[in-house]
């Protein structure tokens, strides 16, 4: 049988795509904690977003490229084991801090956060109902989140990106009924929410263009392209990817375009595109002018699920801690500090959760189920 294809750098994109976002939130939240910020520089208020859509590419050519193999030395595609490796890769962490942020850390004073009380209280049932059905962008968009949990937004996007990309690599000739018929289920749950909701015109439209702007299947569909050209060995396009000179005039003006902070509507798509290169080049590229095999960032990159889910309440504890205990504290020598214990204080929580709670569970995926 042959061999399944090594991607090298995953993993250290998969640390990148993490830091932007742990970034991000730090200074948000000592923007609304009341700590010296930049939080309204639009590098950092760009970042967040930006990490995510770079972990929905990565997760797009992955996901798609695994797909794809499976067909190409199956003929088929499994769709239940699929969705169970998927079950037990994601959902565990998931379901961990949806329970720690309603039930745990609103009584703990650490964790004190501005505006999470009303969160807890109004429409409880319904906030609580669509996360337990893994659709936290319906919920946040209709009704918001706790800050703890905040972040799991995106693996509702990525969950939905599932619930489709399987059928469409199965059955290939049926790709438009399955489109349409996924897009109206979509539709029709954001409808019958607003529905509840029953919000101002003006409130609704914001829900609406919110929800469109997260809702961002097609640049994980980006990826699996990315994928598709790979898996299908079209070598007259990888060869043009791959040029050295493209490499460094393509980074060149993602660096321009990133540190400007420009913003323009369909931003995130262009981005989408560079982090589309970026990642064919250093996964598949032998002559990568960029490498992230370091073993920093192949730690940081395996244990990037767990840092992108508890980093916002390991934030909010350190800032919460050194402002009670040391409430004069301030100037650089404080946001140093604050921005060590907050990234290495992540990184040990995610840690421990990846050796002791999610890597068994790893295991008893790979072992029941295939990677």
């Amino acid at each position: 049988m042959e061999k399944k294809r090594y991607f090298p750098n995953l993993n250290g994109i998969r640390c990148i795509a993490a830091l932007l976002v742990v970034f991000h939130h730090l200074e948000q939240a000592k923007h609304a904690l009341g700590i010296a910020n930049v939080y309204e520089w639009p590098i950092i208020q760009h970042a967040g977003r930006l990490g995510v859509g770079l972990f929905f590419v990565l997760s797009g050519f992955l996901i798609t490229y695994l797909l794809l193999e499976e067909r190409g030395r199956f003929g088929n595609v499994d769709a239940k084991k699929f969705y169970l490796r998927r079950v037990f890769r994601i959902w565990p962490i998931y379901f961990l801090i949806i329970g720690l942020s309603f039930f745990v850390f609103p009584h703990l004073e650490l964790l004190s956060y501005p505006g999470v009380e009303e969160k807890l209280t109004v429409d409880l049932a319904e906030r609580l109902g669509l996360l337990l059905l893994v659709l936290p962008n319906f919920a946040f968009v209709l009704y918001d989140l706790p800050y703890w949990c905040a972040q799991t937004w995106s693996i509702g996007v990525e969950e939905q990106f599932y619930y489709l990309w399987p059928w469409l690599i199965k059955y290939p000739k049926r790709r438009i009924p399955i489109i349409f018929f996924f897009l109206a289920i979509t539709a029709g749950i954001l409808f019958l929410g607003l529905k509840m909701v029953n919000p101002s015109e003006e409130v609704k439209d914001a829900m609406i263009t919110t929800f469109l702007g997260q809702f961002r299947i097609q640049t994980m569909a980006l990826g699996g392209f990315c994928a598709w050209l790979v898996y299908k060995e079209k070598e007259h396009i990888l060869r043009i990817v791959f040029r050295k000179d493209l490499q460094i005039a393509v980074y060149t003006m993602l660096a321009v375009l990133f540190f400007s902070g420009v913003h323009f509507n369909g931003f995130l798509e262009v981005y989408a595109v560079f982090f589309a290169f970026f990642v064919l080049n250093v996964s598949c590229n032998k002559k990568t002018i960029i490498s992230l095999q370091n073993p920093f960032m192949d730690y940081m990159g395996r244990i990037s699920y767990g840092l992108y889910i508890y980093h916002v309440f390991v934030i909010v504890v350190i800032i919460n801690v050194l402002t009670k205990y040391s409430p004069k504290w301030e100037g650089p020598v404080y946001q140093t500090v604050l921005y060590i214990l907050s990234l290495l204080g992540s990184i040990a929580v995610a840690s421990l959760s990846y050796s002791y709670f999610e890597k068994p569970l790893l295991a008893f995926k790979d072992k029941r189920f295939g990677r």
